[in-house]
């Protein structure tokens, strides 16, 4: 269900947890569903506990997931849930450096557009 690659510059508990984020877009996981414990994915990937942990950690940061005592990772967002103003802000700060350098590459404003429509549309296809 979630594919980590080495050989990526992206470090693994940040692919690990966009993983996790695309999996709930697809509907693969589900508000309510418990992930596995950090030893036991962590085994499954072939990854130290350490990337697991820092992963589950920021999706908690991020609202996505709850961690609670007993219980684990449980997934609280839900994709009919509103977005707050500071939360949609910050994601838009987090895309201005890559469409920065989209468009100091040359890319059109349209180009770009397009890129985001594809973006989705491989997220929700896996």
């Amino acid at each position: 269900m979630i594919l980590l690659d080495s050989e990526s510059e992206r470090p693994l508990y940040s692919q690990l947890t966009s993983g996790v984020m695309e999996a709930i877009i697809r509907g693969d996981l589900s508000t309510g569903d418990t992930l596995p414990s950090v030893r036991s994915l962590a085994s499954d990937l072939g990854v130290n506990m350490h990337t697991v942990n820092k992963s589950y950690h920021e999706l908690e940061a991020k609202g996505i997931i709850e961690i609670i005592s007993k219980k684990g990772a449980v997934i609280t967002a839900s994709l009919n849930g509103e977005i707050s103003m500071d939360r949609r802000a910050w994601i838009q700060q987090e895309f201005r450096p890559a469409i920065a350098e989209a468009l100091v590459r040359g890319m059109s404003d349209s180009d770009v557009q397009l890129l985001v429509k594809q973006v989705i549309q491989s997220i929700k296809e896996g």
